[in-house]
């Protein structure tokens, strides 16, 4: 694989890491990220989120909700989504502290206000390297079903960019109107430097 990506979603623990496992799996140089000031992950109510600092293992988060009720996270998903993060890596990253991880040719966020935060959080380095990065932004529901299929169509679009290699930038506004069109999906992207 010719390039390094980055996946980034708001907490590092569904979207990004779907996406992370599944192209680490394919053999990408892949990493993954949250934007968020901390992890969130579904409490028994909306109002009653289980929230962790980034950096907390994942094991601790799957250690401690299992011991709150472990019938309640298995039914919701989410014993399985941390066992799954346990085998990818050991805690959830924030994209605005990635800085000592070098850097990335292709990031992909999914949420816009994810992508804007990573855009904008890029513009704000200082940009040593000035070295292009080119930033898609998939949007994916933030649950399990999603996550999957998103995880799937990140793939495709990472395989077609890594076929078009040297010339990706000049390529790219055609790969994304027949990834739209084939999929259906509509996609927001930026090159950037840094």
């Amino acid at each position: 694989m010719k390039f390094r990506y980055a996946m980034v979603c708001s907490s590092n623990q569904n979207r990004s890491m779907e996406a992370h496992f599944l192209l680490k799996r394919q053999g990408f140089d892949v990493s993954s990220y949250g934007t968020g000031t901390h992890v969130k992950l579904p409490g028994p109510s909306l109002r009653e989120p289980n929230v962790y600092d980034f950096g907390t293992p994942y094991k601790h988060m799957f250690d401690d909700l299992r011991r709150k009720d472990p019938e309640l996270y298995k039914r919701n998903g989410i014993l399985p989504m941390l066992k799954r993060n346990l085998t990818v890596k050991l805690a959830p990253q924030r994209w605005q502290e990635n800085a000592a991880d070098g850097s990335f040719d292709v990031v992909f966020t999914f949420e816009e206000k994810v992508f804007d935060m990573v855009v904008e959080d890029l513009h704000n380095r200082d940009q040593v390297l000035m070295k292009t990065v080119l930033v898609i932004n998939l949007e994916v529901k933030d649950n399990h079903e999603e996550a999957a299929v998103g995880a799937r169509l990140t793939l495709d679009l990472c395989q077609e960019i890594e076929e078009a290699a040297e010339s990706w930038e000049e390529s790219i506004d055609d790969i994304v109107a027949g990834f739209e069109k084939q999929h259906r999906r509509k996609l927001l992207y930026s090159i950037s430097f840094y």
